[in-house]
């Protein structure tokens, strides 16, 4: 198997994450009826490659960018233990190299990156009706928190 590496994005991946977001959005749109009509955006992904709180990490396997993930330190709510947490976000493997352990990589990369800032809690959204992503989550140690809930009025 080819080795899987990962770096800090760059401007020079920009249109590869583009593409990635639109990959992330056609994923998720089955499962969020709330969701506008194409085309849109979740990310301004060029502000957070030059943001200081947010790190994109792309993953490599020859050179060939095949997965995403950012993680973005935010303040914890005041009653909890920890004063700050990463949101982790933009999770994409390029379905081609999914089951390589290529989501594996990042997270080990963001986890990296958080500990060098201190962070002690990771936290990211997975939809409910989702079970191979909660798998995936689930297999790096993750573990479910709290249900969102909502109801269109």
């Amino acid at each position: 198997m080819n080795e899987i590496n990962t770096r800090s994005a760059k401007m020079e991946d920009l249109s590869t994450l583009l593409e990635f977001e639109q990959g992330i959005i056609t994923a998720e749109r089955p499962f969020d009826p709330t969701l506008k009509e194409d085309p849109i955006s979740y990310y301004d992904i060029k502000k957070m490659i030059t943001a200081t709180e947010i790190k994109i990490v792309v993953a490599e396997i020859e050179s060939l960018i095949v997965g995403s993930g950012y993680a973005r330190i935010e303040a914890a709510k005041p009653y909890l233990k920890h004063s700050n947490y990463a949101y982790l976000g933009f999770m994409y493997t390029d379905p081609k190299h999914r089951g390589k352990g290529v989501n594996a990589k990042i997270i080990e990369a963001l986890k990296e990156w958080c500990r060098s800032h201190d962070i002690t809690e990771l936290r990211l959204d997975v939809y409910s009706d989702n079970p191979s992503a909660i798998r995936a989550y689930e297999k790096v140690g993750f573990k479910k928190h709290l249900l969102n809930m909502r109801i269109g009025l």
